[in-house]
């Protein structure tokens, strides 16, 4: 049986201030009138049952995603992580909960945070990865042809085709490279041979644990201890346990780039990772060669990308700057460095009466 799981305990760093540690960007209607996690699911739901999606969050947003989620499944279906470890962990602690459930379970995996325009194509994608992972026994990993060279991307080198189907190729993967300099990602563009990551897996439970158990077996030997639990009561104090003493590690380094079971299909569909501020730049409005959302007035200004409010925001004579203001913060940044913003904080919380307005 096929589930999925929807990954929500990020903390979107690359969006503050929009993107706040108690309310990160996968629980704001920034897209739209609805959050990107409840999107998320509404997409989800028309591939998979209700019953059979699940959410893996921390336990600071336990309140946020049963808020977001009430209209699609029950609380019983929200796994809890009591800290962050990130996504070699968790998907970990998801599979072998499903493992448990169910010893032929296919996993279906989803960040919460993605745009993707819902079309037949993406459908028969998802439902290709599907049959795909279940008959190779494989990672099975959606990619995206990219159109500009984006520091902020994983990238695919793909291999030879080994078949195809619904019109779709699926390639082996001769390398996976997380997140390259500008100068590389510029040559991985003009080579045609490059795919972004889209952070969408498909693979069997036990073929993931399967790869956990041979590139991170400490790991590996925590989450057993964790399926041989008979109770979630005692699965809980287990889980809280060991935790504490795990080092987080996300699947692109602790298990896509040593693999050998993955495989690649090309996403021939809209889609858009919200993990930076330029990548909102489809859903604003164009004012001269800037790009806006809220009340402004841009004069001799350009190339920038504005954020405002209620209240009037006025530009004058600058050019390649990210502007964002909130209610009690302003952000005015180089457009050149918005990959940084993450580190901003760091600098909040190490300065004195700053940690308010993290």
């Amino acid at each position: 049986m096929t589930y999925a799981l929807i990954l929500a305990g990020g903390k979107g760093l690359r969006l503050y201030p929009l993107s706040r540690e108690n309310r990160p960007k996968q629980f704001l209607n920034i897209i739209g009138n609805k959050s990107l996690l409840y999107n998320t699911l509404s997409r989800v739901s028309k591939i998979i049952n209700n019953d059979r999606i699940y959410i893996i969050t921390n336990k600071d947003f336990k309140k946020n995603i049963i808020s977001e989620s009430s209209d699609f499944i029950d609380e019983s279906n929200i796994i809890i992580e009591p800290y962050n470890r990130e996504t070699a962990v968790c998907i970990a602690l998801a599979a072998v909960n499903l493992l448990k459930k169910d010893k032929d379970a296919n996993i279906l995996i989803f960040p919460s945070d993605h745009y993707i325009e819902e079309c037949e194509k993406f459908y028969k994608v998802m439902n290709y990865a599907i049959d795909a992972s279940d008959k190779k026994r494989a990672i099975i990993m959606i990619g995206i042809k990219p159109n500009i060279p984006n520091t902020g991307y994983g990238y695919i080198k793909i291999g030879d085709r080994v078949t195809s189907k619904y019109d779709f190729n699926i390639h082996g993967v001769e390398n996976f490279i997380e997140k390259p300099n500008l100068e590389i990602a510029k040559k991985f563009i003009l080579s045609g041979n490059y795919l972004w990551n889209s952070g969408i897996f498909c693979f069997r439970a036990d073929i993931y644990l399967g790869e956990l158990e041979k590139y991170l077996p400490n790991i590996y030997s925590s989450m057993m201890e964790i399926y041989k639990t008979d109770t979630k009561e005692n699965q809980d104090t287990v889980i809280d346990n060991i935790y504490s003493g795990l080092e987080g590690i996300s699947i692109d380094f602790g298990i896509m780039q040593k693999t050998r079971k993955a495989y690649v299909i090309e996403g021939l569909f809209e889609w858009y990772d919200i993990g930076s501020f330029t990548s909102f730049k489809k859903f604003l409005s164009q004012y001269d060669t800037n790009f806006t959302v809220g009340n402004i007035l841009c004069e001799e200004s350009k190339n920038c990308i504005i954020f405002g409010n209620d209240n009037l925001t006025i530009t004058f004579g600058v050019k390649d700057l990210i502007i964002v203001n909130t209610d009690d913060v302003t952000l005015i940044l180089d457009k050149n460095r918005e990959q940084e913003v993450k580190y901003i904080s760091n600098i909040l919380r190490n300065a004195r009466n700053f940690d308010k307005f993290i």
